[in-house]
């Protein structure tokens, strides 16, 4: 008998679709330094700052003392070390109907984390009381590799148990998405919760 389903895993991303920020704080201590919004994050983004450290090549205590640095070029070093104090430390809460979905689908098929994240995932994921929902969780840091690379979709797969064909990934980035479709998984860009309740409707019922 044919199988009904599309897939017979879920591969999920945790920022951006289970995870969220609040840099509220952020943003008032760039306008009182006298930056642009979005100053701090680009410098802690820019592809040659966080590369190494999604990879799992240098610590999270070296990423920020390399965004400090390169902060204080732009504003009093006082300042730079706030700003990045108000990164790290900034407030995050958990979507708990996008949970909700997600723990629904576990009681059908393996739903598996698959984030590009630091060495200090396991400690981020413990702190929002995640550290045992998922049956697997791939880190781009300890993987070595990091979306939107084919081989952490392959690893993932490899996790859940199933061929990279038999798997659907939710991501809130089109660029990861698009990867995981050229290896053919079923995908879903993330933009809400009615759109990831429909790409799950197949397990759901």
């Amino acid at each position: 008998m044919a199988n009904p389903r599309p897939y017979d895993a879920v591969l999920c991303d945790l920022d951006g679709v289970i995870r969220f920020f609040d840099h509220t704080e952020l943003t008032e201590l760039e306008r009182a330094a006298g930056l642009g919004e979005g100053t701090t994050m680009k410098v802690f983004f820019a592809p040659e700052a966080v590369r190494p450290a999604l990879l799992g090549q240098i610590t999270v205590e070296q990423w920020t003392e390399a965004a400090e640095a390169a902060l204080a070029l732009q504003t009093p070093r006082e300042q730079a070390r706030a700003l990045v104090t108000a990164f790290v430390e900034a407030p995050t809460r958990v979507d708990e109907d996008v949970l909700g979905l997600l723990r629904r689908a576990q009681a059908h098929v393996p739903v598996v984390l698959v984030t590009n994240a630091t060495l200090s995932l396991e400690d981020d994921l413990a702190r929002l009381g995640l550290a045992h929902f998922a049956d697997e969780v791939v880190g781009s840091a300890r993987a070595g590799v990091a979306k939107p690379d084919p081989r952490i979709y392959e690893i993932a797969a490899e996790r859940a148990g199933v061929p990279a064909g038999r798997c659907l990934f939710v991501d809130d980035r089109a660029e990861n998405v698009e990867a995981a479709r050229a290896l053919g998984m079923t995908t879903a860009l993330f933009t809400g919760v009615p759109g990831l309740e429909t790409a799950l409707a197949p397990l759901l019922g």
